[in-house]
């Protein structure tokens, strides 16, 4: 099959030249409309009982993610310059198109008591801007009273303050969310210019945004360095700037295509989706590499270029195909994970490395067919003495020191899983965002002084009309919210509680002291001060309960504590809200963004561990195809394993948990590490039929040809995975340097680890149906095929 491929592709080299030319100006038009992601990332599959409850909720009650929020800290706050400066920003900010709302102490609601009409009513705290000092302390005295807020807007005992801004539905989760969010920090840069204060960001759509800013410039930037890796790597293996700019047009072609099939699937580009062209940079260099290095050993053994383009597909064509699939099953697993996120990173990722063998096997041999043979200065590092020199004393010590290399990896084994067990989860938003970030200190600034910006919601619901105005139902809702502050970690709650209590405070001309929930006799006092008609101004009633007064909620703010702590906190309040509503009466749903999150998160990591035992089992099957010998199956898979542990331990004792973006890590580092057993294995198979089946020199000879490019072939990977580690996210941070490490230990694994078990167990592992005809045959033999090999021994 091989040998009519060749003739096909040199028969029609301009044929083929210009239909790749026409797709790959058509997968660039549809690269062109791909765009960036701006929805949240939803984790869990719709079916789930939490998404189902979480989007109940919404329709219900509206979005919980939508605020921004602004804070200060400054004692100055109630000088007439700084108010006026924070009432204009307050208020500069709510006519920004695309914000529904605003509060803070300069634009809030407040209750007054009426006495000639018998009704509260609802006015704005801030009637007009002041004018005066003396306005500005009157306004800081009724403030401080106003307890109803304290906590939610501003803190009086540090001199905190808040503003938060709430978004319309239609810019959440489109393009538009961005200019929204640089309209509202521009104006607020004009706050601290004129004042001098610091402010602060954060909340759900800030932090997205501000995120998808970051990966949209780390798309381009990992582009670029990649490029420039591969380019400075290909230079100084074959010192010629020919190889370098063919090797690099076959790899841009690459890279066009798998933003083109982003586009023709209609997906867009998405924290995980945008690491994929330079994985592809990286992998298609690698492939580079592996068919030059062939390329130009077998033109160095006959001089005929043709014949060595030739014999490269012929020869390598197929064992490279079975590398770059096992690599693609890797990626592959993720389609299996019920999150549409991870499914478009596996599909776009798996398809796109095929694709990229495709165009290297194809153009390299056709663009080199055009070009002048390779001199004698570009062959010169098939006898890199680096190289050579650690290649020979790996084979010494595989010869004469098997004892020790055993002796060590049973000491990585225990030591890998001893480090297993001090791994641990997580599952913060801002997980993957860097301790040292401007956006990481201002959630903290937030947590610290609000109690946090995570929505945490209560939903209860009382089966009858009115229900949720009884005396019981609010002394239950009282009794409740006081519990779950009693854990820790929330804010202040905004609830009918809470309400009534500013109510009753109202009722009483505003005492402080009256801020409580009032009794029997005064509920229905206050409750019939209430105006009959909620709309308007006083929908700070209607954002507690539903016009049947059936339903309520309480919502809390939280801090981003992760996966455990949320779920500790899910369960701990369940367990209140069941010991204070009879389950016959009410019914309590514990919902919100948080809880969603760390819900998916949990989700997502059990399900990820899930494709790494897929992997495992895939690319078993796989191997299968090409050795048909379970034993040699069970022994090829002990030098990829082990390296997985290792790199776990690594985690465990180095403090990076376990989250989506770092579980990802062995999945992908399998595929890619299990390259170089297929590549020795398939030589080794190979040496046996040429030698008669005698081990030990089959091992060696093929440690000596595959071992060259396996080496190549890592270093490569490990530099072209190290340009992650300059990441702003901790997550990419992480594959970049836990994928390196991983492919660096599982290189030495596979050259020595691999060859020692060969020797050791010897016949035992090497069957007949190994030695036989397999389902898949990786090399083509041809009459040559002896007198070549000791030409190649006689090279080495």
């Amino acid at each position: 099959m091989w040998k009519f491929l060749v003739r096909f592709i040199f028969r029609n080299r301009p044929y083929i030249l210009a239909v790749t030319l026409l797709l790959t100006i058509f997968m660039g038009w549809k690269g062109l409309n791909v765009g960036m992601s701006y929805d949240f990332v939803k984790m869990l599959p719709g079916s789930d009982s939490t998404v189902i409850a979480y989007e109940n909720f919404k329709a219900k009650y509206g979005e919980d993610g939508s605020v921004i929020v602004i804070g200060v800290q400054t004692p100055e706050m109630f000088t007439l310059k700084n108010f006026n400066e924070w009432y204009d920003l307050t208020h500069d900010i709510s006519g920004i198109e695309g914000v529904k709302g605003v509060m803070s102490v300069a634009k809030t609601v407040d209750i007054i008591k009426n006495d000639s009409t018998k009704k509260f009513e609802f006015v704005q705290f801030v009637k007009s801007k002041p004018t005066t000092q003396a306005e500005v302390d009157s306004l800081k005295a009724r403030s401080e009273a106003l307890k109803f807020y304290d906590g939610l807007l501003w803190n009086t005992e540090s001199h905190s303050y808040l503003l938060a801004i709430t978004l319309k539905q239609e810019v959440l989760n489109n393009k538009k969310r961005i200019q929204v969010t640089e309209n509202i920090v521009e104006r607020a840069k004009q706050y601290t210019a004129s004042t001098g204060n610091e402010l602060h960001y954060s909340g759900m759509p800030f932090i997205r945004t501000v995120m998808m800013q970051m990966i949209q410039h780390e798309l381009f930037l990992f582009i670029i360095l990649s490029i420039l890796i591969a380019a400075a790597i290909l230079y100084l293996f074959f010192r010629s700037f020919r190889v370098v700019l063919s090797s690099l047009v076959v790899v841009a072609i690459s890279i066009v295509f798998t933003l083109g099939y982003i586009g023709l699937l209609g997906y867009k580009i998405s924290i995980l989706t945008g690491v994929i062209p330079s994985l592809i940079v990286v992998i298609a260099i690698e492939n580079v590499i592996y068919i030059l290095n062939k390329y130009h050993w077998e033109y160095r053994n006959h001089g005929n270029k043709i014949r060595a383009l030739s014999r490269v597909i012929q020869r390598i064509g197929f064992a490279s195909l079975m590398v770059n699939t096992a690599t693609a099953v890797g990626f592959a697993t993720f389609i299996l994970v019920s999150n549409q996120l991870l499914r478009e990173f596996g599909l776009i990722a798996s398809i796109s490395i095929l694709t990229e063998y495709l165009l290297c096997i194809t153009l390299i041999p056709i663009i080199f067919s055009y070009l002048d043979p390779p001199k004698q200065k570009h062959v010169k590092h098939l006898d890199n003495n680096f190289f050579n020199a650690m290649l020979e004393k790996i084979i010494y010590v595989i010869q004469n020191h098997r004892k020790w290399i055993f002796s060590g990896t049973v000491v990585l084994l225990i030591a890998g899983i001893a480090g297993m067990f001090n791994m641990q989860t997580s599952g913060k938003v801002v997980d993957d965002i860097s301790e040292k970030s401007t956006i990481y200190k201002d959630l903290k600034f937030f947590e610290h002084e609000f109690g946090g910006v995570m929505p945490f919601e209560i939903s209860i619901e009382t089966y009858k009309k009115k229900g949720v105005i009884q005396a019981t139902t609010i002394q239950k809702i009282n009794q409740f919210q006081d519990s779950v502050l009693s854990l820790g970690g929330f804010s202040k709650p905004l609830s009918l509680a809470e309400f009534l209590k500013f109510s009753k405070q109202a009722y009483y001309n505003g005492n402080p002291r009256s801020f409580s929930l009032p009794n029997n006799m005064e509920r229905n006092f206050i409750l019939a001060y209430l105006p009959q008609d909620t709309s308007g101004s006083s929908n700070l009633l209607n954002s507690f309960i539903d016009k049947d007064q059936q339903q309520t909620r309480i919502s809390f703010q939280m801090a981003d504590t992760g996966t455990k702590e949320v779920k500790s906190l899910v369960e701990k309040s369940t367990a209140f809200a069941d010991s204070i509503f009879p389950k016959e009466q009410y019914n309590v749903v514990i919902t919100g963004n948080s809880v969603v999150y760390a819900k998916g998160t949990e989700f997502l990591i059990k399900h990820l561990v899930i494709s790494v035992v897929l992997a495992i089992i895939f690319i078993s099957i796989l191997m299968a195809l090409m050795f048909s010998s379970i034993r040699m199956i069970a022994v090829s898979m002990i030098p990829n394993i082990i390296p997985l542990i290792i790199t776990a331990a690594i985690m465990g004792f180095t403090g990076v948990p376990i989250k989506p973006s770092t579980i990802i890590v062995f999945s992908i580092a399998l595929g890619i590490s299990v390259d170089n057993t297929i590549q020795y294995l398939s030589r080794y198979r190979h040496e046996l039929k040429i030698t008669n089946g005698n081990i030990k020199l089959s091992t060696l000879h093929a440690l000596r040809e595959a071992g060259f490019s396996m080496m190549y072939t890592s270093v490569v990977l490990v530099l072209g995975f190290s340009v992650f580690m300059i990441s702003d996210f901790g997550g990419t941070q992480a594959l970049g340097m836990l994928v390196s490490a991983t492919l660096f230990i599982a290189m030495f694994f596979n050259m020595l680890v691999l060859p020692s078990l060969l020797l050791v167990l010897d016949k035992y592992i090497v069957t007949k149906a190994f030695e036989g005809e397999q389902i898949i045959e990786i090399y083509d033999e041809d009459d040559n095929e002896g007198t070549l090999r000791k030409e190649n021994v006689n090279g080495e």
